[in-house]
């Protein structure tokens, strides 16, 4: 076998590995319970490149995921522009920043989404 075709294989099972967590991924969204979660700001220590937000998670204890979501960390990635809630404060008036999860069998919710709550309304954000 030639160097070459090595390296096809090698690139085409590379593919296949991410394609097939892309699909779990996809099928947990698709199939497991989606909830909107209130959140604290967070500050983590992590090596890693890019913008990104670090929320805990703050159910209120009445929740039905409570359990699943309470003191649960997640990060949520952003692009390189500044977003319209980041300039806010955390003052008495600043709006809550809310995030849909998806709640997995196994393992910490995995984020989707970003909202503003204004007037006791979810206003989702458009990041993109």
């Amino acid at each position: 076998m030639t160097l070459t075709r090595k390296g096809l294989i090698l690139a085409a099972f590379q593919c296949l590995l991410v394609l097939s967590l892309s699909g779990k991924l996809l099928y947990d969204r698709s199939t497991c319970p989606r909830v909107w979660v209130k959140t604290a700001r967070w500050d983590p220590n992590l090596p890693i490149r890019g913008r990104y937000l670090a929320l805990r998670l703050a159910p209120e204890r009445d929740a039905q995921w409570y359990p699943q979501t309470y003191g649960q960390m997640v990060l949520f990635f952003v692009p390189e522009h500044t977003l319209p809630f980041e300039t806010m404060r955390a003052g008495r008036d600043a709006p809550e920043l809310w995030a849909e999860v998806t709640i997995p069998r196994k393992g910490p919710p995995r984020p989707i989404r970003l909202a503003i709550k204004k007037a006791g309304q979810l206003e989702p954000l458009r990041i993109n």
